[in-house]
Protein backbone atom coordinates (compact mmCIF):
# COMPACT_ATOMS: atom_id res chain seq x y z
CA UNK A 1 0.00 0.00 0.00
CA UNK A 2 1.25 3.45 -0.90
CA UNK A 3 1.14 6.48 1.37
CA UNK A 4 -1.13 9.39 0.42
CA UNK A 5 -3.75 11.41 2.24
CA UNK A 6 -7.26 10.10 1.55
CA UNK A 7 -10.20 11.37 3.54
CA UNK A 8 -10.73 9.57 6.86
CA UNK A 9 -14.20 11.00 7.57
CA UNK A 10 -16.49 9.32 5.03
CA UNK A 11 -19.22 7.32 6.76
CA UNK A 12 -19.45 3.95 5.02
CA UNK A 13 -21.85 1.76 7.00
CA UNK A 14 -23.39 1.08 10.40
CA UNK A 15 -23.49 -2.42 11.85
CA UNK A 16 -26.58 -3.88 13.57
CA UNK A 17 -26.28 -7.30 15.24
CA UNK A 18 -29.05 -9.79 16.01
CA UNK A 19 -28.89 -13.32 17.50
CA UNK A 20 -27.39 -16.18 15.45
CA UNK A 21 -29.38 -17.29 12.42
CA UNK A 22 -31.85 -14.40 12.47
CA UNK A 23 -30.97 -12.50 9.30
CA UNK A 24 -34.40 -13.22 7.79
CA UNK A 25 -36.21 -12.15 10.95
CA UNK A 26 -34.32 -8.86 11.34
CA UNK A 27 -34.82 -8.16 7.64
CA UNK A 28 -38.57 -8.34 8.17
CA UNK A 29 -38.33 -6.18 11.30
CA UNK A 30 -36.60 -3.44 9.32
CA UNK A 31 -39.09 -3.79 6.47
CA UNK A 32 -41.86 -3.26 9.02
CA UNK A 33 -40.08 -0.04 10.03
CA UNK A 34 -40.24 1.19 6.43
CA UNK A 35 -36.83 0.19 5.10
CA UNK A 36 -36.18 -1.63 1.85
CA UNK A 37 -33.95 -4.57 2.80
CA UNK A 38 -31.92 -6.39 0.16
CA UNK A 39 -29.97 -9.66 0.43
CA UNK A 40 -26.32 -9.57 1.40
CA UNK A 41 -24.49 -12.87 1.67
CA UNK A 42 -22.09 -14.91 3.78
CA UNK A 43 -18.74 -13.52 4.84
CA UNK A 44 -15.45 -15.24 4.13
CA UNK A 45 -14.97 -18.02 6.67
CA UNK A 46 -18.71 -18.61 6.99
CA UNK A 47 -19.08 -17.25 10.54
CA UNK A 48 -21.45 -14.39 9.72
CA UNK A 49 -24.12 -13.45 7.18
CA UNK A 50 -25.93 -10.23 6.46
CA UNK A 51 -28.64 -8.26 4.72
CA UNK A 52 -28.35 -4.62 3.64
CA UNK A 53 -30.31 -1.39 3.84
CA UNK A 54 -28.79 0.88 1.19
CA UNK A 55 -29.43 4.62 1.56
CA UNK A 56 -29.41 7.31 -1.10
CA UNK A 57 -26.33 8.99 0.39
CA UNK A 58 -24.35 5.80 -0.28
CA UNK A 59 -24.18 4.79 3.38
CA UNK A 60 -25.75 1.46 4.30
CA UNK A 61 -26.95 -0.46 7.32
CA UNK A 62 -25.43 -3.90 7.71
CA UNK A 63 -27.91 -6.26 9.38
CA UNK A 64 -25.53 -8.95 10.52
CA UNK A 65 -25.72 -12.10 12.60
CA UNK A 66 -23.56 -15.11 13.27
CA UNK A 67 -24.62 -18.14 11.28
CA UNK A 68 -24.47 -20.38 14.37
CA UNK A 69 -24.17 -19.94 18.15
CA UNK A 70 -20.75 -20.58 19.66
CA UNK A 71 -21.97 -23.93 21.03
CA UNK A 72 -22.30 -25.19 17.43
CA UNK A 73 -18.50 -25.48 17.22
CA UNK A 74 -16.58 -28.07 19.28
CA UNK A 75 -14.63 -26.50 22.18
CA UNK A 76 -11.00 -25.96 21.28
CA UNK A 77 -11.60 -26.44 17.54
CA UNK A 78 -10.21 -23.94 15.06
CA UNK A 79 -13.72 -22.81 13.99
CA UNK A 80 -14.62 -22.23 17.66
CA UNK A 81 -11.42 -20.24 18.22
CA UNK A 82 -12.22 -18.09 15.19
CA UNK A 83 -15.81 -17.62 16.40
CA UNK A 84 -14.72 -16.61 19.90
CA UNK A 85 -12.02 -14.21 18.61
CA UNK A 86 -14.40 -12.34 16.31
CA UNK A 87 -14.55 -8.71 17.55
CA UNK A 88 -18.36 -8.89 17.71
CA UNK A 89 -18.60 -12.33 19.36
CA UNK A 90 -19.37 -10.93 22.80
CA UNK A 91 -21.48 -7.95 21.74
CA UNK A 92 -25.10 -7.65 22.79
CA UNK A 93 -27.59 -7.36 19.89
CA UNK A 94 -28.21 -3.87 18.54
CA UNK A 95 -26.07 -1.12 17.02
CA UNK A 96 -22.58 -2.49 17.64
CA UNK A 97 -20.12 -0.82 15.27
CA UNK A 98 -19.64 1.54 12.35
CA UNK A 99 -17.20 1.90 9.48
CA UNK A 100 -15.64 4.76 7.58
CA UNK A 101 -14.64 4.31 3.96
CA UNK A 102 -11.07 3.10 3.66
CA UNK A 103 -8.68 2.81 0.75
CA UNK A 104 -7.38 0.02 -1.46
CA UNK A 105 -4.10 1.82 -2.17
CA UNK A 106 -3.21 3.70 1.03
CA UNK A 107 -2.60 2.35 4.52
CA UNK A 108 -5.25 4.04 6.64
CA UNK A 109 -3.75 2.48 9.78
CA UNK A 110 -0.34 4.06 9.14
CA UNK A 111 -1.94 7.39 8.32
CA UNK A 112 -4.00 7.53 11.52
CA UNK A 113 -1.24 6.14 13.73
CA UNK A 114 1.18 8.79 12.50
CA UNK A 115 -1.43 11.49 13.06
CA UNK A 116 -2.22 10.20 16.54
CA UNK A 117 1.46 10.04 17.50
CA UNK A 118 1.96 13.63 16.38
CA UNK A 119 -1.15 14.79 18.25
CA UNK A 120 -0.33 12.65 21.31
CA UNK A 121 -3.71 10.92 21.33
CA UNK A 122 -3.98 7.30 22.39
CA UNK A 123 -5.81 5.76 19.43
CA UNK A 124 -3.92 3.17 17.39
CA UNK A 125 -4.98 0.93 14.51
CA UNK A 126 -3.78 -2.53 13.54
CA UNK A 127 -2.37 -3.06 10.07
CA UNK A 128 -4.92 -3.78 7.33
CA UNK A 129 -6.23 -7.31 6.87
CA UNK A 130 -8.17 -8.65 3.92
CA UNK A 131 -11.85 -9.47 4.25
CA UNK A 132 -14.62 -10.49 1.90
CA UNK A 133 -18.08 -11.83 1.30
CA UNK A 134 -19.80 -14.00 -1.30
CA UNK A 135 -23.11 -12.64 -2.56
CA UNK A 136 -26.10 -14.83 -3.23
CA UNK A 137 -25.41 -14.54 -6.96
CA UNK A 138 -21.92 -15.99 -6.47
CA UNK A 139 -20.01 -12.74 -6.91
CA UNK A 140 -17.01 -12.63 -4.54
CA UNK A 141 -16.25 -9.29 -2.89
CA UNK A 142 -12.92 -8.31 -1.34
CA UNK A 143 -11.82 -5.41 0.84
CA UNK A 144 -9.22 -4.20 3.33
CA UNK A 145 -10.17 -3.73 6.99
CA UNK A 146 -8.27 -1.45 9.37
CA UNK A 147 -9.57 -1.67 12.94
CA UNK A 148 -8.57 -0.14 16.28
CA UNK A 149 -6.16 -2.20 18.35
CA UNK A 150 -7.63 -4.46 21.02
CA UNK A 151 -7.02 -2.06 23.92
CA UNK A 152 -9.67 0.24 22.42
CA UNK A 153 -13.38 -0.53 22.79
CA UNK A 154 -14.63 -1.94 19.49
CA UNK A 155 -17.56 0.14 18.31
CA UNK A 156 -16.50 3.38 20.01
CA UNK A 157 -14.10 4.40 17.27
CA UNK A 158 -14.73 3.32 13.67
CA UNK A 159 -13.07 0.65 11.63
CA UNK A 160 -12.26 1.32 7.98
CA UNK A 161 -13.39 -0.70 4.98
CA UNK A 162 -11.51 -0.10 1.71
CA UNK A 163 -12.73 -1.92 -1.38
CA UNK A 164 -10.47 -4.07 -3.52
CA UNK A 165 -13.36 -5.07 -5.80
CA UNK A 166 -15.72 -2.25 -6.91
CA UNK A 167 -17.69 -0.69 -4.06
CA UNK A 168 -20.83 -1.00 -6.18
CA UNK A 169 -20.62 -4.76 -5.75
CA UNK A 170 -20.66 -4.34 -1.98
CA UNK A 171 -23.17 -1.46 -1.91
CA UNK A 172 -25.60 -2.03 -4.80
CA UNK A 173 -27.12 1.38 -5.55
CA UNK A 174 -28.13 0.09 -8.98
CA UNK A 175 -31.01 -0.24 -9.58
CA UNK A 176 -31.93 3.03 -7.79
CA UNK A 177 -34.98 1.30 -6.30
CA UNK A 178 -32.60 -0.45 -3.89
CA UNK A 179 -32.26 2.86 -2.02
CA UNK A 180 -35.94 3.85 -2.12
CA UNK A 181 -37.74 3.25 1.17
CA UNK A 182 -41.45 3.35 2.09
CA UNK A 183 -40.51 5.41 5.16
CA UNK A 184 -39.04 8.13 2.95
CA UNK A 185 -35.54 7.68 4.39
CA UNK A 186 -32.89 9.57 2.43
CA UNK A 187 -29.76 9.12 4.48
CA UNK A 188 -28.12 9.29 7.90
CA UNK A 189 -28.70 12.43 9.98
CA UNK A 190 -26.47 11.47 12.90
CA UNK A 191 -24.84 8.64 14.79
CA UNK A 192 -24.66 9.25 18.54
CA UNK A 193 -22.29 7.39 20.83
CA UNK A 194 -22.30 7.24 24.61
CA UNK A 195 -19.10 7.27 26.67
CA UNK A 196 -18.27 7.53 30.36
CA UNK A 197 -17.80 11.04 31.77
CA UNK A 198 -14.14 10.44 32.53
CA UNK A 199 -13.51 9.10 29.01
CA UNK A 200 -14.99 12.01 27.04
CA UNK A 201 -11.84 14.12 26.69
CA UNK A 202 -9.75 11.15 25.55
CA UNK A 203 -12.45 10.09 23.10
CA UNK A 204 -12.56 13.58 21.61
CA UNK A 205 -8.78 13.52 21.16
CA UNK A 206 -8.88 10.03 19.64
CA UNK A 207 -11.70 10.87 17.24
CA UNK A 208 -9.96 14.06 16.18
CA UNK A 209 -6.94 11.97 15.19
CA UNK A 210 -9.13 9.49 13.32
CA UNK A 211 -11.17 12.07 11.42
CA UNK A 212 -8.34 14.51 10.92
CA UNK A 213 -10.50 17.44 12.01
CA UNK A 214 -11.48 19.01 15.31
CA UNK A 215 -15.15 18.88 16.30
CA UNK A 216 -17.38 21.60 14.87
CA UNK A 217 -18.89 22.06 18.33
CA UNK A 218 -17.83 21.02 21.82
CA UNK A 219 -19.44 21.36 25.24
CA UNK A 220 -18.66 19.85 28.60
CA UNK A 221 -20.96 16.93 27.73
CA UNK A 222 -20.70 16.30 23.98
CA UNK A 223 -18.69 16.87 20.80
CA UNK A 224 -19.93 16.87 17.21
CA UNK A 225 -18.16 16.30 13.90
CA UNK A 226 -19.52 16.68 10.37
CA UNK A 227 -18.85 13.62 8.21
CA UNK A 228 -18.99 13.05 4.48
CA UNK A 229 -20.87 10.34 2.60
CA UNK A 230 -19.84 8.15 -0.35
CA UNK A 231 -22.28 9.98 -2.63
CA UNK A 232 -21.91 13.75 -2.74
CA UNK A 233 -24.91 14.32 -5.05
CA UNK A 234 -27.54 12.84 -2.73
CA UNK A 235 -30.40 14.84 -1.20
CA UNK A 236 -30.16 15.85 2.44
CA UNK A 237 -27.35 17.19 4.57
CA UNK A 238 -24.15 15.65 5.81
CA UNK A 239 -24.31 13.24 8.75
CA UNK A 240 -23.10 14.22 12.19
CA UNK A 241 -21.07 12.06 14.54
CA UNK A 242 -21.93 12.90 18.14
CA UNK A 243 -20.01 11.66 21.17
CA UNK A 244 -21.64 12.43 24.48
CA UNK A 245 -21.96 11.40 28.09
CA UNK A 246 -25.38 10.16 29.22
CA UNK A 247 -27.94 12.96 29.39
CA UNK A 248 -30.88 10.99 30.84
CA UNK A 249 -31.43 8.06 33.18
CA UNK A 250 -32.21 5.60 30.38
CA UNK A 251 -29.00 6.59 28.61
CA UNK A 252 -27.00 5.96 31.77
CA UNK A 253 -28.61 2.55 32.08
CA UNK A 254 -27.81 1.75 28.45
CA UNK A 255 -24.18 2.67 29.01
CA UNK A 256 -24.03 0.41 32.08
CA UNK A 257 -25.60 -2.52 30.23
CA UNK A 258 -23.93 -2.21 26.84
CA UNK A 259 -20.74 -0.22 27.39
CA UNK A 260 -19.41 2.59 25.23
CA UNK A 261 -20.64 2.73 21.66
CA UNK A 262 -23.60 3.64 19.47
CA UNK A 263 -26.73 4.65 21.35
CA UNK A 264 -28.90 5.92 18.50
CA UNK A 265 -28.94 6.34 14.74
CA UNK A 266 -31.00 9.15 13.21
CA UNK A 267 -32.24 9.25 9.62
CA UNK A 268 -33.27 12.08 7.31
CA UNK A 269 -36.71 11.48 5.76
CA UNK A 270 -38.68 13.21 3.04
CA UNK A 271 -41.03 16.01 4.12
CA UNK A 272 -44.45 14.64 4.97
CA UNK A 273 -43.07 11.32 6.23
CA UNK A 274 -43.07 10.26 9.86
CA UNK A 275 -40.69 11.76 12.37
CA UNK A 276 -40.01 10.92 16.00
CA UNK A 277 -38.33 8.03 17.77
CA UNK A 278 -38.63 4.27 17.49
CA UNK A 279 -37.26 1.86 20.05
CA UNK A 280 -36.71 -1.59 18.61
CA UNK A 281 -35.73 -4.63 20.70
CA UNK A 282 -32.16 -4.01 19.58
CA UNK A 283 -31.64 -0.26 19.35
CA UNK A 284 -32.97 3.28 19.05
CA UNK A 285 -33.87 4.95 15.76
CA UNK A 286 -34.71 8.63 15.27
CA UNK A 287 -36.53 10.06 12.25
CA UNK A 288 -35.88 13.68 11.22
CA UNK A 289 -37.06 15.76 8.26
CA UNK A 290 -34.32 16.38 5.72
Amino acid sequence: MSMSTPSTKILDHIVHLTPPGTVDEVSQQFRDLGFNVIPGGTHAGGLTENALVVLQDGVYLELICFTHPASHYPPGSIPRQKRDSNPWAWKEPGWIDYAFLGSSSTSISKLINARAKKEKSMIRYDAEVEGGRERGDGKVLKWWIAAPTREHVRGATPFFCGDITPRGWRVPLDPPSNAQHPSGVLGVAHVRLLVEDQALSDMIANMTSVIGKSPVSTTARRATWVLDTPRTDAAGGKPRLIISVPEAEDEQQTLIERGEGIYEVAFLVNPGKKTGQTRTPYGKIVWLHG
